[in-house]
């Protein structure tokens, strides 16, 4: 999926915009308002080209991610089908921790619990099915995805989210590790509390049906780009549950039945 010149110019120069804004804790307006004709394959090459950036600074891959893959994250964002990106080192923070807004280089975040995986195999091509990524992975953890955006508001199309690294801000897994084979993920209810007080509950089948479902839909995207998933790479796997406004003070709690607890917490 070769770009002619003036795509790989645009992709440049959109990529740089949107590292430029990462690093300032700004925003800018929708990519998809100033270029009309924006792919998500277009979009694709400009979130490699944001990444570049990223590992140029000395940040690692550790994993990938799949969003907006449930009815309520859809509806509430206006983007109709799953996004993607990838997860690095710097995004990664200790279950528990108290993320300062600021530092981190959070903008407009919103929380979302999820179910990660963490793989023990490599998984490559374009015909992934649930039961290969079982096979695949280790072990699920209970996790926090703060997701977060660099255009303006949230007026996201899936070219913007797809572009800008598919919102990923940050994510924290909670301590415990838990087989695949002895929890059932679609059935397994989530809890979330915020500031101490019950706010959401979702099953897993709130992710296409089950959440291992929507691990095989990335690895085949990504395998069409000959993007591989690697072994010991962490896969977030999508939200079960609406986005959470965050604010500095808050604190968030998550339980998910059989598999654990995560929480996480944050300061101005």
């Amino acid at each position: 999926m070769t770009e002619t010149s003036v795509q790989s110019e645009r992709t440049r120069v959109l990529g740089d915009e949107l590292y430029a804004a990462l690093r300032a804790r700004a925003t800018i307006e929708p990519l998809t308002s100033r270029y009309q004709g924006l792919s998500v394959e277009d979009a694709y090459h400009i979130s490699l080209h944001l990444l570049e950036r990223r590992l140029a600074d000395g940040e690692t891959i550790v994993g990938k991610k799949i969003g907006v893959t449930s009815k309520p994250v859809q509806e509430m964002l206006d983007v109709h089908q799953p996004d993607f990106g990838f997860l690095t080192d710097a995004m990664q923070y200790a279950d528990g921790a108290v993320i300062s807004l600021g530092a981190s280089g959070l903008i407009q975040p919103r929380a979302e619990g999820e179910i990660a995986f963490i793989l023990k195999e490599d998984l490559t091509g374009s015909n992934i099915t649930r039961q290969d990524v079982l096979d695949a992975t280790d072990a699920v953890a209970a996790c926090f995805e703060i997701v977060d955006s660099r255009i303006r508001d949230w007026k996201i199309r899936i070219q913007d989210t797809v572009a800008d690294n598919a919102s990923c801000g940050v994510f924290t897994l909670g301590p415990e590790r838990v087989a695949p084979s002895t929890v059932d993920l679609a059935v397994a209810q989530m809890r979330v509390s915020v500031n101490g007080k019950p706010a959401f509950t979702g099953f897993g089948s709130a992710v296409q049906g089950h959440p291992a479902e929507a691990v095989a839909w990335l690895a085949n995207t990504l395998g069409r780009f000959g993007i591989p998933f690697r072994k010991g790479e962490i896969i977030l796997s999508g939200s079960l549950v609406p986005l959470i406004p965050i604010q500095a003070g808050d604190r968030f709690d998550l339980e998910v039945d059989g598999i654990g607890r995560a929480s996480v917490a944050f300061v101005e």
